[in-house]
């Protein structure tokens, strides 16, 4: 289990997951925690919006009630008939001013359609009403409550509230919305009664309705002294502090764990109005969005872990592939190859791999036809071993018999020859010598060709004194030399003189022995021919002909000696000759003396 947890599929698969979680979680708390933010400043924007427009309400509809209290108190013909009005009138007299009394209230009372009924109530007990027509006063209301903060307004008009049945008249059971003013004689400026009026509480019950935010909440219409006017609730209401000292604009809006309450004055009635919400009514929005992202988190992460997943298996098994190619090629397999479709590094990561893999299975070819190249010289100069001692021995002894004859220049052939055969039976292992020895077996060999060919080849030698000491593979330009006479100087007319250079030059950090001739040249189709043999060493040209299987194993040890980079080079047309080039690297120890000598 601790190994597969160290692969870099479930490192990758575990960082993925933890990072993309991470990212989900983190932008989940985020957007709850700015969406109750902004949830609550939508809440508080609302619910001051809501007592603002509730405020007005109330300012409307008691302006109106206000104006209507100030309809019957200033009006001159019923406070002058209240105010005349004596125990000693006859009955007619006192019959008509009671029938004008009632018609003046009952005009008043049609004016609007939320009135449930006008008393006019004298200091001397006498009662005038209009609304019930079966109104039964209450024989106390002197000694009510709501009388007395009347009689003590002193002209203001004074609110009472709401009340769940009629203050005065025991007959009315509805609700009632109550308020009155006290009234006076205009002439003497002094009280002769009260004027209580009773109005259907709907309006003042949807002003309170307006100020709920929730099915759960509470509203409280509050006096002066901390008096209930109307409340939708039985509960007491909250004591705001912060409220005594709010002015009329004022809205306060006050937050805890449980609940919200706003509150606000009402200047013109010099009330309040309380809200009271507790949170869970609040918070259905919030609890919404938490199921949401409950949901949904869950699935992002899940969806992140699929796409942790196949990202890790992207990456980890192109490298499992190549691991197991890797294995092959340790068993010996260099033919394989892989195909990979993935990121840029882990292609170039395969790519380089068979690269490495079929640089391999090349150098191990190379090698093979190398060893197999060394092995046929080795065993084609045994053979040609012949007792090599009586052959160096027999050569001589021709020379000596020759020199005693005078024949100086067969002597020189036999000599050269000689030399031939003894450099070319010694074949140690590596066959390597230095270019000194090369241009040493290339004059012996060219003592015999001159001699073979009556003088009608010039050889011109251009190799400076400083290149001698390279080492180069033994026998390199021996065969060289013998293809540019066989192929190019051999086959010319008797009247034209061959010519041969031989030259060494330095190109960068390589040097370059050519050898060319004025020869016949080379055709096109084979130098083609020629060309694609010293590319392809140990593999038949294209034409199918054979001859150039001495070209290919020199260019197969040039290889082997120093890399691919380097090795045999061929140009020439019909009639103009033919050109070989031997390129070989300089030795670092020659470059860097040159430098110095620089």
């Amino acid at each position: 289990m601790q190994r597969r947890f160290q692969s870099i599929h479930h490192r990758m698969f575990i960082l993925f997951l933890f990072c993309m979680s991470g990212i989900v979680l983190a932008v989940s708390l985020l957007f709850y925690n700015r969406t109750t933010v902004q949830f609550h400043d939508k809440i508080s924007d609302l619910a001051r919006k809501n007592v603002s427009q509730t405020a007005g309400l109330f300012d409307l509809l008691l302006n109106g009630y206000n104006s209507l209290t100030k309809s019957i108190t200033n009006n001159l013909d019923l406070v002058r008939l209240l105010g005349t009005e004596t125990a000693y009138q006859p009955e007619a007299v006192a019959y008509i001013n009671e029938r004008t009394i009632t018609n003046i209230l009952g005009a008043i009372y049609y004016s609007r359609e939320d009135l449930i009924g006008i008393h006019v109530l004298k200091d001397n007990g006498k009662v005038y009403n209009y609304g019930n027509y079966m109104n039964v006063i209450d024989p106390e209301y002197m000694h009510a409550e709501w009388y007395k903060e009347i009689k003590k307004s002193a002209g203001k008009i004074a609110w009472l509230g709401v009340y769940p049945h009629s203050v005065i008249d025991q007959m009315e059971k509805r609700p009632v919305f109550a308020f009155g003013r006290q009234l006076y004689d205009l002439d003497e400026h002094k009280p002769i009664g009260i004027v209580l009026i009773e109005a259907e509480p709907k309006s003042i019950l949807a002003a309170l309705h307006n100020l709920r935010l929730g099915p759960n909440s509470e509203v409280y219409l509050m006096g002066q002294g901390g008096r209930i006017v109307s409340s939708t609730s039985v509960n007491p209401p909250p004591s705001l502090e912060s409220l005594e000292a709010a002015g009329g604009d004022d809205i306060i809006v006050e937050r805890s764990d449980q609940q919200v309450v706003i509150a606000s004055r009402l200047p013109y009635a010099d009330w309040s109005v309380i809200s009271v919400t507790p949170n869970r009514d609040l918070n259905v929005e919030l609890a919404q969005t938490q199921r949401f992202l409950l949901i949904v988190a869950p699935v992002l992460i899940i969806l992140s872990a699929l796409i942790a997943l196949v990202v890790s298996r992207s990456i980890s098994q192109p490298l499992k592939r190549l691991i197991r190619e890797m294995k092959l090629v340790e068993t010996g397999n260099f033919r394989r190859r892989l195909e990979v479709t993935s990121y840029q590094e882990v292609n170039q990561l395969v790519d380089s791999f068979n690269h490495m893999v079929g640089r391999i299975e090349e150098l191990i070819e190379l090698v093979k036809i190398s060893s197999v190249s060394e092995k046929n010289a080795e065993l084609h100069a045994l053979q040609t071993q012949v007792n090599p001692h009586f052959l160096y021995n027999t050569l001589d002894m021709i020379y000596w018999l020759l020199d005693e004859k005078g024949q100086d220049q067969l002597g020189e052939v036999v000599l050269a020859l000689s030399h031939l055969f003894r450099y070319s039976s010694h074949w140690e292992e590596g066959a390597e010598v230095t270019l000194r020895e090369e241009v040493e077996q290339m004059g012996h060999y060219l003592t015999i060709i001159q001699a073979r060919l009556e003088g009608r080849v010039t050889v011109l030698m251009e190799i400076s004194e400083r290149w001698m000491d390279i080492r180069i593979p033994k026998m390199t330009l021996q065969p060289l030399i013998e293809n540019a006479v066989k192929h190019g100087l051999e086959p010319l007319e008797l009247s034209v003189r061959g010519e041969l250079h031989v030259r060494a030059e330095e190109a960068g950090h390589t040097l370059r022995l050519t050898i060319a001739d004025n020869g016949v040249g080379i055709t096109s189709e084979r130098l083609i021919d020629v060309r694609y043999a010293l590319a392809n060493p140990g593999k038949q040209s294209i034409s199918g002909r054979s001859g150039h299987i001495g070209l290919q194993n020199l260019q197969m040890r040039l290889h082997h000696m120093f890399g691919k980079e380097f090795g045999l080079g061929i140009a020439g047309k019909p009639g103009k000759g033919t050109v070989i080039t031997v390129t070989i690297p300089l030795p670092k120890e020659r470059k860097s003396d040159e430098y110095t000598d620089s």
